[in-house]
C-alpha cells in the first residue's frame, strides 16, 4: 500500500503540472447601443428601484397577486421540473469531477480446484486494486468546465421559467380584474337602460312618445343585459388558467372579485448592455457558448496518448487463518500508455463538430440578446403611446357620460329623438370599454416590460 500510496502522489504532481489543450473561454463580444431608442419620450413612474428590492410584482401593491405569486415557485410543475434538471446537471459535474480521482475498489475469493492427480487445492485472495487516468492534457478538466456551464445554463433556465410563469400569471390576473372591472360597467349600463326604458314607457303611456320608443329602448337594454350574462365566461377561464399556473384545480380555487387599479407602475428601462446580466436567457445562452468551448479541448485531448497507472496490493494463501502475513502478500504497480494511430479521422472529425457546435452556440447567443433587446422596445414603445392614448381615453368617458346625461335631458324634454338617447348610451358604453382595454394593456406592458428586464434576476445568482 505504501507504493501505492507514493504512486498516487507522484501521479498528482503530473496532474498538477500538466496542460488543459483547447481554448480558454472567452465571452463572445456584442457591443450594445448606448440607450434604447423608444425611451425618448417616456417617463416611467416610481419607484425608480423596483427590480432591485426583491419580488418585482410588489410594486403593483396587490395583496392578492403578491399571495398567488409566491406559490408559483413552489408549485407550478414546469417550475419544479426545471428545477430537476438543475439536480440532474449538479449531478453532471460530480461525475465529471469523480474523473480527478483514482477508482479503488476491494475484493476478496476463494476457490477450489482439483489438480491432474486429484489433489484439492484452495485458493484465498484478499486485497485492493486502483485505476488512475491521469489527466495530462485537460480531458476531465474539460469536461468538468463544460459540464459545469451546463448546470449554470440550467440554472439561467430554471430562473427564466419561473419569470415566464410569474409574468404569465401576473398577466392573466390584470385581465381577470379587466373582466372584473368590466362586469361594474355593463352592470352601470343595464342599470341606466333600465332607468331610460322606465323613462320612455312612462312617455308612451302619456302619449309624448312612440311605441317604436319603446320597442327601441327594451332592444338596447335586451343586447346591454345579454354582453352583462357573457361576461363572466371569459373571467372564469382566466382564473383556471390562474389555479392551473399555481398548481392547484381549477374546482378547488377562486378570486374573488374586485376593482381594477387605475394607475400603472413601472420601472426605468437602463441600458441595454444591462440585459447581459439580467436577463436569465441572456445568461443560459452565454453559459452555453462557454460549454461548447469546452468541449473543443476535450475533442483535441483525443490526439494525446492516454496515461493510466495501475496498482494493486493482494494476499493470496491457503487458509483463511493465516491470510494477511507478508510471504502471502503479492502487489503490483505500474503506468500504461495508449495513444490511437489511425481512426480514419474520426477524431478530426470530432474537432470539426465540437468547434462547429460552439460557432452555433455565439450565434444563438447574440441572436438571443438581440431579441431581448427587440422586447424592451417593444414594450417601452407600447408603455408610452397607450399612457397617451389613455389621457384621450379617460377625457373621452368624461364627455361621452356628460353627453348622455344631457341627451337624456333633451328627450324628456322633447327636444332629440330617442334615437340620439342610444347613440349617447352606446358612445358611452365603447367610450368605457376602450379606456379599460387601454388600462389593461398598460398593466399588462408594464408586466412584459419588467419580463424583458429580466424581473430583478442578476447573472451572480448562478451557482459558481
Amino acid at each position: 500500500m505504501h507504493i501505492v500510496r507514493g504512486a498516487l502522489v507522484a501521479a498528482s504532481f503530473t496532474l498538477l503540472t500538466a496542460c488543459a489543450v483547447g481554448p480558454n473561454y472567452k465571452r463572445p463580444v456584442f457591443d450594445a447601443t448606448a440607450a434604447y431608442k423608444e425611451q425618448d419620450g417616456w417617463k416611467p413612474s416610481e419607484p425608480n428601484d423596483a427590480l432591485d428590492r426583491g419580488p418585482w410584482w410588489e410594486i403593483f401593491n396587490d395583496e392578492v397577486l403578491n399571495a398567488l405569486e409566491a406559490q408559483v415557485n413552489i408549485s407550478n410543475e414546469n417550475v419544479k421540473a426545471a428545477a430537476a434538471a438543475v439536480e440532474e446537471s449538479r449531478a453532471l459535474v460530480r461525475q465529471a469531477q469523480s474523473g480527478f480521482w483514482p477508482q479503488v475498489s476491494a475484493s476478496a475469493s476463494r476457490t477450489r480446484s482439483v489438480t491432474g492427480e486429484n489433489q484439492p487445492i484452495t485458493v484465498t485472495s484478499a486485497g485492493v486494486s486502483a485505476n488512475w487516468d491521469i489527466d495530462l492534457w485537460g480531458q476531465i478538466r474539460r469536461t468538468t468546465e463544460s459540464d459545469r456551464a451546463s448546470m449554470q445554463a440550467s440554472e439561467a433556465a430554471l430562473a427564466s421559467a419561473r419569470l415566464s410563469e410569474q409574468a404569465v400569471l401576473a398577466t392573466d390576473y390584470f385581465l381577470l380584474r379587466a373582466q372584473d372591472q368590466l362586469q361594474i360597467i355593463l352592470n352601470d349600463i343595464v342599470a341606466a337602460e333600465q332607468q331610460s326604458l322606465k323613462i320612455t314607457e312612462n312617455r308612451y303611456r302619456v302619449g309624448v312618445a312612440a311605441k317604436a320608443d319603446v320597442v327601441t329602448a327594451q332592444t338596447q337594454l335586451l343586447s346591454s343585459q345579454a354582453q352583462q350574462v357573457n361576461a363572466p365566461l371569459q373571467r372564469a377561464i382566466l382564473e383556471h388558467a390562474i389555479a392551473v399556473l399555481i398548481g392547484q384545480q381549477p374546482a378547488d380555487f377562486s378570486i374573488a372579485p374586485a376593482t381594477m387599479r387605475a394607475d400603472v407602475p413601472t420601472v426605468p428601462a437602463g441600458l441595454p448592455s444591462a440585459l447581459l446580466e439580467r436577463r436569465p436567457d441572456v445568461a443560459q445562452g452565454e453559459r452555453r457558448v462557454a460549454a461548447a468551448n469546452a468541449q473543443i479541448g476535450v475533442a483535441i485531448s483525443a490526439f494525446f496518448p492516454s496515461l493510466t497507472i495501475t496498482g494493486s496490493d493482494d494476499y493470496r494463501g491457503n487458509t483463511i487463518s493465516h491470510l494477511i502475513r507478508t510471504t502471502n502478500r503479492v502487489w503490483a504497480i505500474g503506468p500504461s500508455v495508449a495513444l490511437s494511430v489511425f481512426d480514419a479521422g474520426l477524431r478530426r472529425a470530432q474537432v470539426a463538430q465540437a468547434r462547429a457546435a460552439y460557432e452555433a452556440s455565439v450565434d444563438n447567443y447574440r441572436q438571443t440578446v438581440l431579441a431581448s433587446l427587440e422586447q424592451v422596445e417593444d414594450e417601452i414603445v407600447t408603455l408610452r403611446v397607450l399612457e397617451q392614448r389613455a389621457v384621450i381615453e379617460d377625457a373621452t368617458v368624461k364627455a361621452a357620460k356628460e353627453a348622455e346625461t344631457l341627451t337624456l335631458n333633451q328627450y324628456k324634454a322633447g327636444t332629440v329623438p330617442y334615437s340620439s338617447v342610444i347613440t349617447a348610451q352606446t358612445t358611452r358604453l365603447a367610450s368605457e370599454e376602450n379606456a379599460l382595454n387601454v388600462l389593461s394593456g398598460r398593466l399588462q406592458a408594464s408586466v412584459a416590460l419588467i419580463q424583458a428586464l429580466g424581473g430583478g434576476w442578476k447573472a451572480s445568482m448562478l451557482d459558481q
